[in-house]
């Protein structure tokens, strides 16, 4: 690894994981929304696009992460699952 890199390895994977954290958010409030779409019956091609949208984008940001190390691949994901975690609480308060 050279001293000229971007970001230190600690900082990279607390930026991966902040990453994680938003995608996490975004990816299951679009869940939410893609599901009471479906369930509305009207249309499909609205949550179909919401589907493969939020799977797209998981997709590359889990990429870029493990092109970038597995420091930074374990953070996103952990950033992840705390969205995920949060997702669930809020769900339950509200449901």
């Amino acid at each position: 690894m050279t001293h000229n890199a971007l970001f230190t390895d600690a900082a990279l994977a607390i930026l991966m994981a902040l990453a994680g954290l938003a995608l996490g958010l975004v990816y299951f409030a679009s869940l939410k929304r893609s599901v009471t779409l479906f369930v509305g019956g009207k249309n499909w091609l609205a949550p179909l696009m919401l589907t493969l949208g939020r799977i797209g984008a998981a997709v590359a940001l889990l990429y870029v992460a493990a092109k970038l190390g597995a420091a930074p691949l374990l953070t996103a994901f952990i950033g992840f699952l705390i969205a995920r975690a949060l997702a669930l609480r809020a769900e339950r308060r509200t449901g």
